[in-house]
């Protein structure tokens, strides 16, 4: 019998490339917490896993080289932060303890699902050895 790996993993391989994502955007920001006109930019998680989602699940692909590729072209959910803070004079809106909690909590949301995987992983390596 065959294993279905999008059934048994679930929407989880996703999530972890979104939290990715999301991550790299967050540091992004922290990065650049006093680059004069820096716009703090995040990402809307569920739009950005439902692209993930249903590039998976379209499974187009190109057939002509001047075709646009469809999985690429769809927006990954970046949008500009509106600020809570007050404009410091140099158009920045990035609040370096705002995003150092973003990371954090993105962090420990990756963390779970990398765990989730991990569990499942090892119960199929079980299956499959008899135990």
């Amino acid at each position: 019998m065959a294993i279905n790996f999008e059934k048994a993993f679930g929407i989880h391989p996703q999530t972890l490339g979104v939290r990715a994502q999301r991550a790299e955007v967050i540091a992004s920001n922290i990065a650049n917490a006093d680059t004069p006109g820096y716009k703090a930019r995040d990402m809307d998680f569920k739009q950005a896993l439902a692209q993930a989602s249903q590039k998976q699940q379209s499974g187009m692909t190109r057939t002509h080289d001047k075709h646009f590729d469809v999985r690429t072209e769809l927006n990954n959910g970046v949008q500009f932060r509106m600020p809570n803070q007050a404009d410091t004079g140099d158009g920045n809106t990035v609040d370096a303890q705002v995003e150092r909690n973003l990371y954090l909590e993105n962090s420990m949301q990756y963390q779970a699902s990398l765990q989730f995987l991990t569990g499942r992983i090892q119960g199929l390596k079980k299956a499959i050895s008899g135990q």
